[in-house]
């Protein structure tokens, strides 16, 4: 007998005891439905198994190398490319251009390999425009247009492919499964299978994924656990700028980042990165400071921009773009507390240059003399790079590989640095006083004439640069 066990979401997932008309989790209206289950455990019995178990010594490690894609940015992302039997889901916005950078990477993955393009959401006709339009057009590149579970397996078995591209997970539905295509139900059955396909075979797949209003990946969270690799699609629709983040790697590292300029004729990746959230002038303005942030292994230097106006309004205005809101919060009210700055009657506005976000701590002490040199209207001093973490007393904590950050910013012809104290062991003596301590650039380890600069709190910070 079936026994009543709650309510789901049919989009996200998100289960309770009681029906709702509105889900908790997503907000949609009218998608929580009643969820019946057997009542009882099944006890599983005895089964063939695929392969005998073996010591974990004997266990040939060569077939889970990775192999390049041809797009040297993907491959920085991924650890050196895409392993076999591996399962890829890319995601990101509509139109952002997920199934341009596939269907380049595809195209050139089939000079080396059979690979299967499955397309959901557009007719096989239109991926052959936009392949001849980007010049994608290989013999070992396979297009089928499928939205059936069924199908695309018959397609794999005939093709056999060693690399699988699926435009999109939510558009393929399973006769097997209840529901329509992209819901909970059916796209949890459709990745499960897919899934299933890749490891027994050892065909690296690559699922296209759509994303909510809120930037999180549609669908079931199981989809996020039952692949190995989840990779964010990010960009403004207003900029060629576009950049692939690692959130979730099983064969490389995570919070990696490639940067991709996507125009008429396709997409291309960009090896220097450097220099594209910096605005380029000879004079400096009031409000600008320039920063470094390390996104995985990569330093980008940034530029980070302030407005402060008056207001007559009973609630300034707190608007950031690029930027964490909590963190610049918290960095106005260190500015107010600790530094005597008079806010409270001004508009804030902060944004990043390029359309580049920025959520690391290090880019607090660049936050705050943005503001400070827009509150005075005075310019920082030109060729000067800041870094460092805030404290909510005032003080500077050091940030993470500064070395690194500090070398990008002296290849790219910045002059000098503003540092935490203890960011540097060199150049220092012991037990002298730690505060403003110019450290030359040969002792430091980097080009003659590049100055690092260490303070201890944001009075000295603030003493240095005006």
């Amino acid at each position: 007998m079936a026994k009543k066990v709650g309510y789901r979401c049919g989009e996200c997932g998100w289960q309770t005891a009681k029906w709702v008309g509105r889900c908790g989790e997503c907000q949609a209206w009218g998608t929580v439905e009643e969820e019946t289950a057997r009542a009882g455990v099944h006890v599983a019995s005895a089964g063939a198994v695929s392969a005998p178990a073996v010591p974990i010594g004997q266990v040939k490690a060569e077939v889970a190398h990775a192999r390049g894609t041809g797009v040297p940015e993907l491959d920085r992302v991924l650890g050196g490319g895409v392993v076999p039997g591996a399962v890829i889901l890319l995601a990101g916005e509509p139109g952002i251009g997920k199934s341009t950078l596939l269907l380049d990477a595809a195209a050139k993955m089939a000079r080396q390999q059979t690979v299967l393009y499955v397309t959901g959401e557009e007719s096989a006709a239109q991926v052959r425009v936009r392949a001849d339009r980007i010049g994608a057009i290989q013999e070992h590149l396979y297009l089928a247009a499928e939205t059936d579970l069924g199908a695309l397996v018959t397609h794999v078995e005939k093709v056999r492919p060693d690399l699988l591209v699926v435009d999109s997970v939510q558009t393929i539905g399973s006769a097997q499964a209840t529901g329509v295509p992209g819901g909970v139900t059916q796209v949890r059955e459709v990745a499960g299978n897919l899934v299933r396909l890749a490891k027994e075979r050892g065909m690296s797949t690559v699922l296209v994924g759509h994303v909510t209003k809120e930037g999180s990946i549609a669908g079931p969270r199981t989809l996020e656990h039952l692949v190995d690799v989840v990779l964010h699609f990010e960009g403004d629709r207003h900029s060629r700028l576009r950049m692939v983040r690692a959130i979730k790697n099983r064969y490389g590292p995570v919070d990696e980042v490639g940067c991709f300029d996507l125009h008429e004729d396709g997409i291309e990746g960009i090896a220097d990165a450097s220099g594209l959230f910096v605005s380029h002038r000879t004079d400096p303005v009031p409000g600008t400071c320039v920063t470094v942030t390390l996104e995985g292994t990569r330093p980008l230097p940034a530029e980070v921009q302030a407005l402060v106006a008056r207001t007559e309004a009973q609630q300034p205005r707190r608007s950031t773009s690029g930027l964490d809101a909590y963190r610049v919060t918290m960095v106005l009210a260190v500015l107010e507390r600790r530094l005597n700055a008079k806010l409270g009657g001004c508009d804030v506005f902060t944004a990043t240059v390029g359309g580049i976000k920025l959520n690391d701590p290090a880019i607090d002490l660049s936050v705050m003399l943005a503001v400070a040199s827009a509150a005075g209207d005075k310019a920082l001093p030109s060729g000067l790079v800041v870094m460092g973490e805030v404290g909510l007393a005032g003080e500077l904590r050091p940030v993470r590989d500064v070395r690194r950050r500090l070398s990008e910013a002296a290849r790219l012809g910045f002059t000098r640095a503003l540092v935490p104290a203890g960011s540097l062991d060199s150049g220092r003596r012991k037990g002298a006083d730690r505060s403003l301590v110019p450290v030359g650039g040969r002792a430091a380890g980097f080009a003659p004439g590049f100055d690092v600069i260490e303070a201890e709190n944001v009075w000295d910070a603030l003493t240095h640069v005006t």
